[in-house]
Order: C-alpha cells, then structure tokens, then sequence
C-alpha cells in the first residue's frame, strides 16, 4: 500500500463534522443547530459552528451557546478555494465542525443558482448533510419531498433526515418509507415550547433580546437527548473524508490589496445591541493586518475606546429600535463628529450608515437627533428594500468589493459614487458615499482575507486622533 508523504498528509486534514440543511427557511435549522451544540458540549466535545451565506443573525445564537464566535462560508463573497481554506484553518481548533445551512438547501444566487447555496458549501467542504423537514401538516409526502432532495442532484450528499414538529409515532410510520430510498432517519422532534424562539423581519431576534435564551436551550438540549440519534450523528461526522484542495473555480475578485503590517494601527468598533452585525473573519483578517480592535457602544458610552483612533468601523444593527438612546448619548454622537474632524475614517455599514444621518426614524415613528455626517434623514418604508447579493463598481467601471443588502429602512441620500449591480439580474442602482476619510452606505461588505478596496482605503495616511 501507498503510503503518504508529509506533504500529502498536510493537505488533508481528518475534520469530523455535518452541515444541517432544510428545505426552505423556517424548518428549524437554528434552533436545531443550537440544541446540538449543547449537546456536544455537555458531552466534552469542542465544536466549531459555521452559518452558509451572509447572515449575521444566527451565528450569534451559535456564539451564545459555544461561547466563541461562530463563521460564516459563503462561496459569492470569496472563491471556493478561499472558503476551503477558511474552514480547515478554523475547523481544526475544534473536535467536530457544525455548519447551518442557508434557506433551501439547492437556494442560491439569482433564486435560479445553486451558487453560494448550503449544496455548494457542502460540495466545497465535502461534508455529509442532515436534511431537516418540517413535518407538521405531511405525512408520506415527506418521503417524497426527501426523495426530490436526494435525486435533484447525484451528488447531493444528503446522509440522513431529521424531522422536526414531528410526532414519534408519526415518524416511527416514516421510517421504513424512508428506508426504501436508502436514507436514514435520526430522529424527530414533537412540536414543543422549548423549541419556540422569538423573531422580528431580519430573522429571530438577537440572543440578548430573547428571554431566559440559555434556559431554552438547555431545556431543549433535554429533549433533543430523547428524540435524536446523537451517537449515529457523530459517526456519520467521523467518517467525513479528509478535507483536501480544490481547484479554485472563481468567485470574488481579486483587488490587488495587500495589506500591511508595519505600523500597528487602532480601530474602534461599534458593538452593543444597536451595532452587531460583523463577519468574524472580517475581524481576524484587520488583526492579521496589523489593526489593534477596540469594541464600544454608541449606546452606552459617552467616548470612544481609546486615545491614538486611526479608523472606526459602524456595522449593522438595529438603530431603529434604539434610535431615542442613540440620539439622547449626545456625548459619544459628538464624539463621532470630533472624530471626524481631525481626520479620523469612518467606515459605516447599513445600520452604521443611518446613525451618521442628520435623523433617523425609530420604530416608535419619531425622528430623532444623529451624527448628522449624511445631510440626510434615514425613515422607514415597510418593506423590504434591495434584497440580495450585490456586486459593487466604481465610476470606472470596476469591481472593488462584494457585499449585500437586507433594510426595511432607507435614506433621502443613499450616495451615488459606486454602481450596485444585483448578481444575476439586471438590477442596478447606486449608492454609497465614498470620500478620502469615510465609506458609508446601505451595503453590507464582506471583506475577505486581504480586506481589499476597503483595506486600501482604510490603509491611507491620515493623522491619529487624541482624545
């Protein structure tokens, strides 16, 4: 037998792990994710979590359970071979990976692609897949639906089915059924309270917002132990192949940034319950580059975190709903014009993009008082506005970043100096303010390894703020 040099062994890497997916959203992929991590936890196992596409929200709840942060794979905002790399490095810090999919489970770019769907991920990582259907109103359709799963593509490598709500009669009855097509159940979960989280029209609430979160968890990690086949879920993760290299096959462009490491440079970042809407490995990436990060709350301080500011990052959120303490922390909105003033950049995402308006309407209809950077007023619309993947072009007609967009909220001036193009259609439209010392705008970015365009622009010479 062939044995394996030391330069093959360093290319694979024996990674025990599974990707939950669904046939579309709301089957319970979350919470399911959530009882699972506290299950392996209870048994000493170190878990990595991961989230498929660009969702801020539920690595939150993954974090909140493990107690680290949690990533996200998403196959749009970098190439594949990016995503690999990003998986291997993180997944070996841990015994066992767990990966959330994304909407359905063949749901990808354009609605009409499988590009950047949980399908793709699973194909990247090579990791086996749990489909989770929700069999509240089914019965024998169920097979049905698996059997669409299993054979829409041949690869689809769907291992085995987790029914949620459930009853165990019922799926003790579905269980030969599913058996005729060679797939293995692992469970089911009954339709419980445990199971019911809290939700607003970004997905669930955030995990500091839901009540006695870790007591559900626990309760439902209870229930979870009577209901799942934990030991064959964990066999099914051990006999995962090793993760190898792939051919990079495309994906986010290459920006020509590199960044460096000279000169330790310090960044302030929002974080509390208005401002949280960041990608973890957006954060390692500014740290590798030599940033030194510092976390405060518009909120709840009245300075920012640290004399020597080079940069401050505003991420997502939900200002709205805070807007009257946001607006009433007078101290800290001044702060951000000081700031400002004495050349400090500002990069300002979605939610940290209306907190520099003039106003911004909260929840409760009323306009309140903000940074007033943006001569604009941020208000609501009540619907969904510019949904989806984006890709973003200056005036020259390049591509400089990827990101997307997902705002009930708008702006009377959402900028005009790049060109957002919505990948697989013939949407386009502009936005973003971008200006030598701030890039603001609706659009979430995702920054990748060398945090490209945006790292050149915060790379740029620019004198420290003194507090």
């Amino acid at each position: 037998m062939k044995r394996e040099g030391p330069e093959s062994r360093k290319k694979l890497q024996k990674i025990p792990r599974l990707l939950l997916a669904a046939p579309e959203s709301g089957s319970g992929k979350t919470v399911l994710t959530c009882g699972i991590l506290a299950l392996l936890q209870r048994r000493g196992i170190s878990c990595v979590s991961y989230k498929c596409g660009p969702d801020y929200i539920d690595p939150m709840f993954h974090h909140q359970v493990l107690g680290i942060p949690g990533y996200n794979l998403d196959s749009f905002f970098i190439p594949q071979q990016q995503v690999r790399r990003l998986f291997t490095q993180t997944a070996r810090k841990a015994d066992m990976a767990l990966i959330e999919g994304v909407m359905g489970y063949y749901d990808g770019v354009a609605g009409t692609t499988t590009q950047a769907s949980a399908y793709e991920i699973a194909q990247i990582t090579d990791t086996p897949v749990i489909l989770v259907v929700d069999g509240k109103k089914s019965s024998l359709s169920i097979a049905a639906l698996v059997k669409g799963f299993l054979t829409y593509k041949t690869d689809s490598r769907i291992k085995g089915v987790i029914l949620n709500r459930t009853s165990p009669m019922m799926a003790q009855r579905l269980r030969p059924c599913l058996k005729e097509l060679g797939i293995r159940l692992y469970g089911a979960v009954p339709v419980c309270g445990e199971a019911e989280w809290e939700s607003r029209h970004l997905g669930l609430t955030l995990p500091g917002e839901q009540v006695q979160l870790r007591g559900k968890v626990e309760a439902f990690a209870d229930r979870l132990e009577s209901c799942l086949d934990i030991d064959g879920l964990l066999e099914l993760a051990g006999n995962a192949p090793p993760v190898g290299q792939i051919r990079d096959e495309g994906g986010a462009v290459e920006r020509g940034y590199r960044p460096g490491t000279k000169t330790l440079r310090r960044i302030a970042i929002a974080r509390d319950e208005a401002f949280c809407f960041y990608y973890q490995a957006d954060l390692e990436a500014l740290e590798q580059a030599g940033w030194e990060l510092f976390f405060f709350s518009p909120l709840h301080d009245d300075h920012l975190p640290c004399p020597g500011l080079t940069a401050i990052f505003l991420g997502g959120g939900y200002p709205e709903v805070y807007a009257k303490g946001l607006s009433e922390n007078t101290a800290m909105l001044e702060q951000i014009r000081l700031a400002r003033g004495q050349g400090v950049k500002i990069l300002a995402e979605c939610g940290g993009f209306l907190y520099l308006h003039e106003t911004l309407e909260g929840t409760d209809g009323c306009a309140y008082p903000m940074a007033g950077l943006i001569r604009a007023k941020g208000y609501r619309i009540g619907k969904l506005s510019r949904f989806g993947y984006i890709q973003l072009y200056d005036k020259e007609g390049r591509e400089v970043a990827r990101g997307h967009e997902f705002h009930y909220w708008d702006s009377t001036l959402p900028g005009a100096d790049l060109r957002a193009v919505k990948s697989g259609s013939r949407q386009s439209w502009d936005c973003m303010h971008v200006t030598d010392g701030m890039i603001a705008g609706f659009p979430h970015l995702y920054h990748g390894p060398d945090f490209g365009w945006v790292g050149a622009f915060l790379e740029g010479e620019r004198q420290p703020l003194v507090i």
